[in-house]
């Protein structure tokens, strides 16, 4: 009884300390809606729209702004790196953010030194001696700039580094002894990929895919946890971009390609089927080729993208009905949903592992009588 009664407190302990983190997790895109409303105050009334806090949490930008707990919002500026006829230019983006005064955006022209250059809809255009886009001098540039979604990608590869470097290094030096540490929790993860994934859907080529699967799945799943993680809810959203989620399906396409064998072309355009039926099931199958990476990019590029706007959405409730009664029921059902994007998280990146071993099983697969 007394044992139990321990383990059951111990429980209770960790499911408190998980409820705290996930509220926490709420506060900062509580106090930027909260920073919103304050700075309007003063002004005419004017109906709450959650659209522009929403769009401006899952659309990418030359900026990152950060929503502490109870602190302003602040904005970290990111380089833009433009390339024209003339040549390359670099400056801070905090010489042309968007910023907003009296209800009003205002749109900042920073003089370069070969144009002049103002922010558009989080897009770099050229502007004229009056402040006005010039269309045609816009298409001219070549934007390099690290955007936000650059900077995220970055900082998820250089959290990956230095994670399977230092489990690396680790298994080197504690060769043939227990695994310790970092190295006791991948471990079990790596041997899942391997023995749950790879193996039972490509078989005995599954060695030579597994580095590709293991970062397909570790990229995936770290970047959808730094966007449960309380310091980015107004700037993390990776996997919720279509073009990050086109790249990894992108990848998929050309490894199951390049890997298919005489069988697999064969059943693609010389099916086993009378000849009349060609017409129809060679168009199907070409079909297939595009429609299965197709499935994976917007799989993960939805579920993510759902979660982010529901998760904001049930916080704009508050400030929609503008009453803090609102605040409690708002609160519960954003912990709710985000223990199932921490579900989410996992399950989207085993998802898309799971099926990219499909598919490249599929493509190399011996022929069997």
């Amino acid at each position: 009884m007394n044992n139990g009664l321990v383990l059951n407190k111990k429980n209770f302990t960790k499911f408190f300390i998980s409820c705290v983190i996930l509220m926490l997790s709420v506060l900062p895109t509580l106090s930027f809606a909260q920073e919103k409303s304050e700075n309007k105050a003063a002004e005419p009334a004017k109906a709450f729209n959650p659209k522009d806090i929403i769009f401006e949490h899952i659309s990418d930008s030359h900026s990152w702004p950060v929503a502490l707990p109870l602190v302003k919002e602040i904005f970290l500026p990111l380089p833009i790196i433009l390339y024209t006829d003339k040549g390359l230019e670099i400056f801070s983006s905090e010489k042309i953010r968007e910023t907003e005064e009296n209800g009003v955006v205002q749109h900042p022209v920073y003089t370069g030194n070969y144009n002049s250059y103002v922010m558009e809809g989080n897009h770099v255009k050229v502007a004229d001696a009056n402040g006005k886009v010039d269309e045609a001098a816009s298409k001219k540039v070549i934007d390099f700039s690290i955007t936000r979604n650059v900077a995220s990608m970055w900082m998820a590869m250089l959290i990956l580094i230095i994670v399977f470097l230092s489990v690396a290094s680790a298994y080197k030096k504690r060769e043939g002894k227990a695994p310790k540490g970092l190295q006791s929790f991948l471990e079990p993860v790596v041997l899942f990929v391997r023995d749950d994934v790879a193996i039972p859907n490509i078989g005995i080529k599954a060695a030579r895919y597994m580095p590709l699967l293991l970062t397909i799945f570790f990229f995936i799943l770290i970047n959808n946890l730094l966007g449960l993680i309380p310091i980015f809810p107004a700037a993390y959203n990776l996997t919720g971009n279509i073009a990050v989620t086109l790249t990894l399906a992108a990848i998929i396409l050309v490894v199951v390609n390049v890997s298919g064998n005489k069988y697999y072309w064969k059943h693609i355009f010389a099916p086993d089927i009378p000849w009349w039926l060609y017409i129809i099931m060679v168009p199907v199958e070409l079909i297939g080729v595009i429609s299965r990476p197709f499935a994976l990019m917007i799989r993960l590029f939805a579920n993510i993208t759902a979660g982010h706007i529901i998760v904001l959405s049930l916080i704009s409730l508050i400030f929609i009905f503008n009453t803090i009664w609102m605040s409690p029921v708002s609160v519960v059902f954003v912990v709710f949903m985000d223990c199932i994007e921490l579900l989410v998280a996992f399950l989207q990146a085993f998802i898309f592992t799971m099926l990219s071993a499909l598919f490249i099983g599929m493509a190399v697969e011996e022929h069997h009588h």
